[in-house]
């Protein structure tokens, strides 16, 4: 396959180029003129914007979003970002790429990332929390889905790894705060490490990101909380009351009924979770924004849709 990769895009700008993409997204809109179709292209090293100007309509049918294409475009500069003029494309065929090329996987080391996820369950204190966490995290099929899965489809970690990455990052957090306010350590890790555990079955990554049956039907969080009653109801004489502040904080994570919380937090542990796990995935949903336009002049980064608004690269010149 000849190929080039989106890293190395700059190094052909203003030239023509012909290479596969994995279409990450895709969006046909209404112009001034005549419809165009705005791409975003990528592989396992990054993403870029791509822009079908003529035939629009005409091409839009051809594929979807999860496809690799083969594409035929210009490189160019646009206010500072790198961007395909796409003059012609098509769904490259299963023989002409290797898929591993296009899959997303965190830069962290996954070897150690686990190596401190197990750290934080041998720290726990109180034996019911550390029996839950070893019932949960020592079932080596799970653990496998769980280190490859991402931790979304858009926004944050949105690449394989990227769940365990996140559940690491929430638990750092979390374990800070630990030292400021007066919580339950044992329970507040507990819930970093397990909040999201039923992101294992709402994604499949293949290609692309997308959700499972199951993740749009029952998402995440109500799959997270039965997998911690089912695990917890193994184990001889877990307290009830204990079980009921775990599943508090799962089901109140997402902070606002809005945002898909089954609770609203009610507890101070509850309270810290949300905002660490807002916190890690906020601030590294605008690294990534920042990421994708670092290489170029811009001084603002794509519009962020989720947050409508963009993100100020505060470029600084020497």
């Amino acid at each position: 396959m000849d190929r080039i990769a989106v890293r190395d895009l700059p190094g052909y700008m203003n030239s023509e180029i012909t290479s596969f993409f994995l279409v990450q997204e895709k969006e046909l809109r209404q112009g001034a003129r005549d419809f165009f179709i705005r791409l975003r292209l990528g592989d396992k090293g990054g993403a870029v914007n791509g822009y079908v100007w003529t035939n629009a309509q005409e091409l839009n049918e051809l594929f979807s979003v999860g496809d690799v294409i083969k594409v035929k475009g210009f490189i160019k500069d646009y206010k500072g970002q790198l961007q395909v003029s796409i003059i012609n494309l098509r769904v490259a065929e299963p023989e002409e790429y290797e898929l591993p090329d296009f899959i997303a996987t965190t830069g962290k080391d996954i070897n150690k990332m686990a190596d401190s996820l197990f750290e934080y369950i041998n720290g726990i204190q109180n034996p019911f929390l550390k029996k839950l966490l070893t019932a949960i995290f020592e079932d080596r099929e799970f653990f496998s889905s769980f280190s490859r899965s991402p931790a979304a489809k858009n926004w944050h970690h949105n690449y394989a790894g990227g769940l365990l990455e996140h559940t690491i990052a929430v638990t750092v957090i979390s374990d800070f705060a630990s030292r400021q306010y007066p919580v339950d350590r044992d329970l507040l890790i507990t819930g970093a490490l397990l909040h999201d555990i039923g992101k294992v079955y709402e994604y499949s990554i293949k290609a692309a990101i997308d959700f499972t049956n199951i993740g749009r039907l029952i998402g995440h969080i109500s799959i997270a909380d039965e997998i911690i009653t089912k695990k917890a109801a193994a184990i001889d004489a877990f307290p009830d009351e204990l079980l009921m502040t775990v599943r508090h904080l799962i089901l109140s994570h997402h902070g606002e009924y809005e945002k898909g919380a089954v609770r609203l937090p009610q507890t101070i542990e509850a309270v810290v979770l949300h905002f660490a796990d807002n916190l890690d995935a906020q601030t590294t949903g605008v690294m990534q924004l920042i990421d994708a336009v670092k290489e170029g002049t811009a001084e603002w980064t794509e519009y962020d849709r989720l947050n409508n608004r963009y993100i100020y690269l505060g470029r600084i010149e020497d």
